[in-house]
């Protein structure tokens, strides 16, 4: 094989490494089952079944359903906390374990877990020491700067509010640029106020921050306000009853919210959660 010969084939190798990297979705889940022991005589509970969902790079899909419908078990599979009983659950064409392995996957809960003996600034700089790296100052005040918190860098958990501690949390999970983040309810300790407040920040973060993003809330108007699309979970155990591609412009402001189709939308989620759950 000459010389240029060889350099063309490398080069459509690579060419063809790129193009599959770039057709393959954030994450894939196929055929997805999750069963928990309740006992050698109680048998098993099957939180989701046959779960089947796709999201592509840069996405952000909201996951709505009745309580214990199985959708912070989805979250907890593609954070590779749980492992499937049955399918496949794939994150850039990998098992999450890669992901996690390399600090490319940001999560917060409900629950902001900041360290309490910890100012704002250390907090976020957390995952770059869990991960052994040096510290990236710039980069942490850029978080700072990103989640509105300029000015209350040396505050302890203790003294922001419960939207600040949220803010910290997100911007904790951002530390490390992640490919994926996230997020299960969130904000979901938080007064209505706050809530709304904070639901157009997190709007504003993902736009900059460019993850791919899988939420997971019970609030039908706050998915139809952060996600390009909405699945809709059956009850228990847990299958991908609808899909909702949100057709509203970005970015979305206040204004939206009074647009005639955000409340069709929100109408049409609401009617079908109120229906038979499966």
């Amino acid at each position: 094989m000459s010389a240029a010969l060889h350099r063309g084939t490398a080069y459509a190798e690579a060419a063809a490494k790129v193009a599959d990297r770039q057709h393959t979705p954030a994450i894939a889940l196929k055929a997805v089952s999750k069963a928990y022991p309740l006992g050698r005589r109680r048998g098993e509970l099957t939180a989701v079944e046959a779960f089947d969902l796709t999201v592509e790079r840069g996405e952000f899909v909201a996951l709505l359903g009745p309580s214990g419908c199985g959708k912070s078990t989805v979250l907890r599979l593609l954070a590779g906390l749980e492992e499937p009983t049955a399918g496949t659950v794939l994150i850039e064409g990998k098992g999450p374990a890669d992901l996690v392995a390399s600090r490319r996957l940001g999560v917060a809960f409900q629950e902001h877990a900041l360290m309490p003996w910890s100012d704002v600034w250390h907090n976020i700089a957390l995952p770059f020491r869990i991960a052994g790296r040096t510290v990236d100052s710039g980069r942490v005040d850029e978080l700072v700067e990103l989640v509105g918190l300029r000015g209350f860098e040396k505050a302890r958990p203790k003294q922001l509010s419960g939207g600040m501690r949220q803010r910290v949390a997100i911007a904790r999970a951002l530390a490390l640029d992640p490919d994926v983040l996230l997020l299960d309810e969130p904000f979901g300790a938080l007064d209505a106020v706050t809530r709304r407040r904070m639901n157009f920040e997190l709007a504003r973060i993902w736009a900059d921050a460019g993850s791919t993003t899988v939420l997971v809330t019970h609030d039908v108007a706050e998915a139809v306000l952060l996600a390009d699309r909405i699945v809709v979970l059956t009850g228990r155990p847990g299958r991908v009853r609808h899909l909702e591609h949100v057709d509203l412009p970005r970015p979305r402001p206040a204004e939206v919210t009074r647009d005639p189709r955000f409340h069709e939308i929100v109408d049409r989620l609401t009617a079908l959660l109120d229906g038979p759950a499966t």
